[in-house]
């Protein structure tokens, strides 16, 4: 089977990578935009794109009925989701298999389980991979509450079991304040997914954040592409992305591929995905989620594997990808990722909405920019902030921290506020380029 259309149910550079990918396949790309996208360059690379509603999401690309009424005008054989939106959104799944339309990416069943986070961690630990010691919230009676908590021994984290993004987090020193912080992350995880269900885990006091990017085809295969390290990061946010994760011994990075290996199996996974662990003071390594879709941060994988996530993706889904082999999987010097976002640092990383005119971008040996960036684009609160994504590859990490230093000091435009400086600091400051920073980082270097 192969496609021969695909409707790319996204927007900005992720819609342009499926673009990019597309033509490189020999598939026709429809680029679905909303109202507020019309005027955007990259539409014209696609051989044709569709309205599919206002400005506002859920009018238009989380509006399921829009999506799929576009996808049968046009004669779609499939969906690409991208990231973010509905690409972890089982419900559209079903529905895209109910009109004869291929998702790609996971089934619906598989994606259920991995977005249920209290039963992925149960899948995962069934097969040995570690996991943190953890409940789901059986009620928030504060009595039931308070046992439940103290069987697992504080501190720990509250977690919306469907949430992502640090939505519907939050840490628990004491059963003092563990009610009232339940309750504020059950509506939050509400407000955000529509679900408020809550599970507990033992929290990591100042870990490393580490996942392992994973590609898994439809005759059981499954390959690993090495670690990142996702550790520089605000209030669950990631800032700056890397791989392979450095300073770590080598026992280390086997057991964490080792382990996402065997979660990506253990789920019944099929598609390209991410799997999440936090790395402990004492050297131990814990399953905490599994990203079911392509991640914003992939491009450090393709970077030193030389692979396109994008165009595997799309290949297993049509079941043409060659049988995945491990021995395939090459990797090459070091990777770094970091995300400019339109947002401003001094005012609480508050979102800067303007028109955006670019003085300068960067380029040059080892530069990749991931971007859809163009002079007079608007910046509007309706969508993400990200502006580009600006990866530097190197022979070593040393050489990659050079160049991405130079081409942050590149990037310069006006009309909106970026984080651009903050990324420059991170990327000069000793300690990060010691290398093995821990998820306070960014916390302690803006208390300085």
């Amino acid at each position: 089977m192969s496609f021969d259309t695909v409707l790319i149910a996204n927007r900005g550079e992720i819609a342009l990578r499926v673009i990019e990918a597309c033509r490189e396949l020999g598939i026709r790309s429809i680029a679905a935009y909303s109202e507020a996208d019309a005027d955007m360059p990259y539409l014209e690379l696609a051989d044709a794109s569709v309205c599919i509603g206002p400005a506002q999401p859920a009018r238009s690309y989380l509006n399921v009925p829009s999506l799929i009424s576009a996808a049968e005008l046009i004669g779609a054989d499939a969906i690409h989701p991208g990231y973010g939106f509905l690409s972890e959104n089982p419900h559209f799944v079903e529905v895209c298999e109910e009109h004869g339309i291929t998702f790609i990416g996971p089934s619906a069943e598989t994606m259920r389980l991995v977005g249920d986070k209290a039963a992925a961690r149960d899948a995962v630990r069934a097969v040995g991979v570690p996991v943190l010691p953890g409940a789901r919230v059986s009620s928030v009676d504060e009595k039931t509450l308070r046992e439940q908590a103290e069987a697992i021994g504080f501190p720990l984290l509250l977690k919306a079991v469907y949430g992502g993004g640090g939505r519907g987090m939050r840490r628990v020193a004491t059963g003092d304040d563990l009610v009232s912080l339940a309750a504020a992350a059950s509506a939050e995880a509400k407000a955000a997914c529509g679900d408020g269900s809550l599970y507990l885990e033992r929290a990591v006091d100042d870990p490393r954040h580490l996942e392992v990017q994973i590609l898994a085809d439809g005759a059981g295969n499954v390959v690993q592409f090495g670690d990142r390290d996702c550790s520089v990061q605000r209030r669950h946010q990631k800032l700056i992305e890397e791989s392979p994760a450095p300073g770590l011994p080598d026992d280390t990075r086997t057991r964490l591929a080792e382990a996402a290996l065997s979660a990506t199996r253990a789920v019944g996974y099929q598609s390209a995905g991410t799997v999440e662990f936090v790395l402990s003071a004492d050297g131990s390594v814990h399953f905490i989620e599994m990203n079911a879709r392509i991640q914003v941060e992939h491009s450090v994988s393709e970077v030193v594997s030389g692979r396109n996530l994008i165009k595997d993706q799309i290949r297993i889904a049509a079941g043409d990808m060659p049988s995945l082999d491990q021995r395939d999987v090459l990797l090459r010097g070091h990777a770094i990722e970091c995300r400019l976002n339109a947002e401003d640092p001094e005012r609480g990383f508050l979102p800067s909405s303007g028109t955006v005119e670019l003085v300068e971008v960067p380029g040059g040996n080892g530069i990749r920019m991931d971007t859809i960036l163009h002079s007079g684009m608007s910046m509007t609160a309706h969508y993400d902030s990200l502006l580009a994504k600006l990866i530097a590859w190197g022979s070593d990490r040393d050489e990659a921290c050079e160049r991405l230093a130079f081409a942050l000091r590149r990037f310069r435009v006006i009309g909106v506020a970026t984080t651009r400086d903050l990324l420059l600091r991170i990327v000069n400051d000793r300690g990060f380029r010691e290398g093995g920073v821990t998820t306070r980082f960014v916390e302690r270097l803006l208390q300085q």
